[in-house]
């Protein structure tokens, strides 16, 4: 059974930083797409950043520049490092893995991550 597991998250004031890791088990991972997504409380869930299979990146806008979405095939891990925290960027943080050629996608169970001081 494939297994995203997120970990990284907590507590941290405005303007510190956390980095997540998701670990993947089971999947091919360096042909996957990789992404990181959030819900806050009473919202949806949006996407925060994505990573192809060749590396390229995408940041949703109110996250660029700050947070940073990279990959370490070796280690079947995704991370993303986040910086300049503010208190709006409080959710669940999932990641995600998914073959953009088919209707594979596969989630984690999310980690908290919470900005207040």
């Amino acid at each position: 059974q494939v297994q995203l597991v997120e970990s990284g998250g907590g507590l941290v004031q405005p303007g510190g930083s956390l980095r997540l890791s998701c670990a993947a088990s089971r999947i091919m991972f360096k042909i996957y797409t990789m992404g990181w997504s959030r819900q806050a409380p009473g919202k949806q869930r949006e996407l925060v950043a994505t990573i192809t299979a060749t590396g390229s990146t995408n940041y949703a806008a109110d996250v660029k520049g700050r947070f940073t979405i990279s990959r370490d095939n070796a280690k079947n891990t995704v991370y993303l490092q986040m910086n300049s925290l503010k208190p709006e960027d409080t959710a669940v943080y999932y990641c995600n893995a998914e073959l953009t050629s088919s209707s594979v996608n596969y989630w984690g169970q999310g980690t908290q991550v919470t900005v207040s001081s």
